[in-house]
C-alpha cells in the first residue's frame, strides 16, 4: 500500500526551510557582528550620560547637538577634502600601473607588481612610524633635504601640509591594492577582443581607450567605492602621527578620532555612538550614488 505524495506547497515549504538551515550559520554571525552593534549604537544614539541621575532618554537631542557641533563639522570638511584630492589621484595611479603591467612592453613586470604591491602588506602602524621618521624636520629624511637645501622648505609634518602628508601616507599604502583589482579585470578581458582590434589597425591608445577603460568601469567603481569607505573611516594614520605632533593633529581631526576619542578619552558613549551613526549613514549614501551612477554609465554603453 503506497503513501500519498506530499502536497506541492508542503515539499516546497520543506525545501526552504533546509535552505534557511544551511544559511543559519552566517545569518547568526551576521546578526552578532553586524545586526545587533548597529541596533545598540542606534539605542545609544538617544540616550544622555549624566553626572547626577545617570543615563536618561533625551530623544533625538544629540543628533541636533552633533549637527550644531563645529569639531564635528571641522572633521568632516577635512575627510571631504582628503576624499576629493587623494582618492582620484591613488585610483590614476593604480590605473597607470595596472595599465603599464598589462601592456607587455615594460621589463621585469613582475617584480614590478609585487614592488607597488608590497607597501599593502606593510602594517599600518609600521607603515605610519616609517613615513613619520621620514617627515621629521629635526631627524628625518626631511630634516636633511633642509639641510642640502639651506632652507626650511620641506615641512610634512606642519598645520598646513598634514593633510597631504596623510594622503601620501595612504596612497602609498593603497595604491598596489587597487592596482591588483584593476589588473585583474584586465585579465579576463577576452583575448579576441585584442586579435579584432589588431586586424582593424587599432594602435596601443586605441586598443587602451575603446577596450581597456571601458572593460575596466565595474573595476574602478568598485575601487571608488572601497575607496571612499577608507576615507571616512581615516583614523590609523593621523591618531599614530598626533603622538609625534599633538600640537597639529587634534583630537578631532578625523570623526573616527573625534569619536574615538569621546569614547575613551571623555567617556561620552551615547555621543560618540550619534557621531557613528551620523557617519555610517553619510558613507553608505554616497558610496550608494557612486554605485548607482556607474551602473547607470554602464547600462547606457
Amino acid at each position: 500500500m503506497s503513501t500519498a505524495a506530499a502536497p506541492p506547497t508542503l515539499r516546497r515549504q520543506r525545501r526552504s526551510f533546509v535552505g534557511l538551515w544551511f544559511v543559519s550559520p552566517f545569518l547568526v554571525v551576521f546578526a552578532f557582528v553586524l545586526i545587533t552593534p548597529v541596533a545598540y549604537s542606534i539605542y545609544l544614539s538617544v540616550f544622555r550620560d549624566r553626572l547626577v541621575g545617570g543615563r536618561s532618554f533625551v530623544g533625538l537631542d544629540n543628533y541636533a547637538q552633533l549637527f550644531a557641533d563645529p569639531k564635528f563639522w571641522d572633521g568632516l570638511g577635512r575627510v571631504a577634502l582628503f576624499l576629493a584630492v587623494q582618492v582620484p589621484i591613488m585610483l590614476a595611479l593604480a590605473l597607470v600601473a595596472a595599465l603599464a603591467i598589462d601592456s607587455g612592453r615594460l621589463r621585469g613586470s613582475s617584480f614590478f607588481r609585487i614592488a607597488v604591491f608590497l607597501p599593502y602588506a606593510v602594517p599600518g602602524v609600521v607603515a605610519v612610524l616609517m613615513w613619520g621618521f621620514m617627515y621629521g624636520d629635526q631627524f628625518g629624511l626631511a630634516a636633511n633635504l633642509n639641510d642640502l637645501i639651506g632652507s626650511e622648505v620641506v615641512q610634512p609634518l606642519t598645520p598646513q601640509w598634514i593633510l597631504i602628508a596623510v594622503g601620501n601616507i595612504v596612497t602609498w599604502e593603497f595604491v598596489g591594492y587597487n592596482m591588483l583589482i584593476f589588473y585583474s579585470a584586465l585579465r579576463a578581458i577576452p583575448v579576441d577582443l585584442y586579435e579584432a582590434a589588431a586586424i582593424d589597425g587599432a594602435g596601443s591608445w586605441r586598443v587602451v581607450l575603446s577596450i581597456k577603460l571601458p572593460a575596466l568601469r565595474q573595476a574602478i567603481v568598485i575601487a571608488t567605492i572601497f575607496s571612499i569607505i577608507g576615507s571616512f573611516q581615516l583614523f590609523n594614520e593621523p591618531n599614530i602621527l598626533r603622538t609625534l605632533i599633538p600640537s597639529v593633529i587634534s583630537t578631532y581631526f578625523t570623526p573616527n578620532m573625534y569619536a574615538y576619542n569621546l569614547s575613551f578619552a571623555g567617556q561620552q558613549y551615547a555621543y560618540a555612538a550619534t557621531l557613528a551613526i551620523v557617519m555610517g549613514v553619510v558613507t553608505a549614501v554616497i558610496a550608494y550614488v557612486v554605485q548607482l551612477r556607474g551602473s547607470r554609465e554602464a547600462d547606457l554603453r
